[in-house]
C-alpha cells in the first residue's frame, strides 16, 4: 500500500480526485473515494523555458492550493500517478509517494 500526496489549485481539486479514484486510488477496505484534503497557500516562480498554467516567467506566484492525501494499492500506484499527471493543470505537478507498512 502507498500514500499519494499532491498539491493542486482549487480550480482542479475535484477533477484530480475523480481521475485518481477512477485509477483505483482512495480505497480502504469496504470504502472507496477516501481522501483527506487541506487548503493552504503554495508559491512558485516559473523559470525561462517553462509554460506556466498560472503566473508569469520570472515572477513569484502565490496561489490557493489544496494538499490531498489518499492511499493506493501497490498494483494501482503507477496508474494513479499517471492519472494525476494527466488531470493536473500544472506542467510540473508537485506530489509525493510513500510506501506504507501494515503493522
Amino acid at each position: 500500500m502507498y500514500k499519494l500526496c499532491y498539491f493542486v489549485p482549487e480550480s482542479h481539486l475535484e477533477e484530480t480526485k475523480i481521475a485518481l479514484f477512477e485509477a483505483g486510488a482512495g480505497r480502504i477496505g469496504d470504502y472507496d473515494r477516501c481522501a483527506w484534503q487541506c487548503l493552504g497557500q503554495g508559491q512558485f516562480r516559473p523559470l525561462d523555458g517553462s509554460d506556466p498554467f498560472l503566473g508569469k516567467v520570472g515572477e513569484i506566484e502565490k496561489v490557493r492550493e489544496y494538499k490531498v492525501e489518499l492511499v493506493c494499492a501497490d498494483e494501482r500506484i503507477a496508474d494513479a500517478v499517471l492519472a494525476l499527471k494527466q488531470a493536473h493543470p500544472y506542467e510540473e505537478p508537485a506530489y509525493e509517494v510513500y510506501r506504507l507498512e501494515n503493522l
